[in-house]
């Protein structure tokens, strides 16, 4: 099957099969330690500054927020989101994801914004296919792939443009696929950002196994619905602790 979230489903439930099957944990048969808990990122969501800024006053005390940019007309607005999550939450880490959003004419401004505001990172500036500026412009702060990365066969087109990759177990097909991906990108010379779409616990729980090489945590699917699945994983403040058999290897 080709890389994507049918694969990755299929691909994480071999895993919990397997260790159901063996009595052993699914780091044990992936040949890892045993997972930490880890710090994941809490994402304030693109909307006008000043509704970004009341979201993030009530994240204030989380220490890592994710705040998403790429607003219309190539983020032109983005300078004042960011300046103004930053007032809302002086003490918290930022990283920023602009989602393809920012163009050639607003890319330097918005980098600029973003490094006056502390930001440590950014997540795919340009558009996937039309990054090649990022070879060329001047990086305050590390450039991380997202859109632009799927398994391992992307890491050839990354070389020069980005410091960070995003893994994603939705778009490199699976675990199987993530640890080699995350092996491999490091080998490269890429930091390594651990990410998620908004899903229960089970998704999270297999991308915990990758998350423990990660310098960047993101992994509040869970945080962001209504409710759950049972046995989900536990949330102690910003603190994402690995899962129990119950849910998942």
């Amino acid at each position: 099957m080709p890389a994507g979230a049918a694969r990755n489903a299929l691909d994480c439930a071999y895993w919990d099969v397997n260790a159901k099957q063996t009595g052993r944990r699914a780091y044990e048969l992936a040949g890892l330690c045993s997972p930490r808990p880890l710090v994941t990122a809490y994402t304030i969501s693109l909307a006008a500054p000043a509704a970004m800024a009341d979201a993030a006053a009530q994240a204030a005390w989380r220490p890592l927020l994710k705040v998403k940019l790429g607003g219309a007309h190539g983020g032109e607005d983005d300078g004042e989101r960011i300046a103004a999550v930053r007032r809302a939450a002086p003490r918290s880490q930022l990283i920023a994801d602009a989602n393809e959003g920012w163009s050639l004419k607003t890319l330097g401004q918005n980098l600029a914004a973003c490094a006056q505001a502390g930001v440590t990172l950014i997540e795919q500036p340009l558009p996937e296919g039309g990054d090649e500026a990022l070879l060329r412009v001047a990086r305050p702060m590390p450039i991380c792939a997202d859109e632009s990365l799927r398994d391992r066969s992307s890491l050839d087109a990354l070389a020069g443009k980005y410091d960070a990759v995003n893994i994603k177990l939705d778009k490199a097909g699976g675990l199987t696929e993530a640890l080699a991906l995350a092996a491999e990108a490091e080998r490269r010379g890429f930091a390594i950002m651990v990410g998620c779409m908004v899903a229960t616990s089970l998704a999270m729980a297999p991308a915990m196994l990758v998350a423990q090489r990660a310098g960047v945590v993101d992994l509040d699917g869970p945080l962001i619905l209504a409710k759950d699945r049972p046995d989900g994983l536990r949330f102690e403040e910003s603190s994402i602790f690995p899962a129990e058999p119950a849910l998942w290897g």
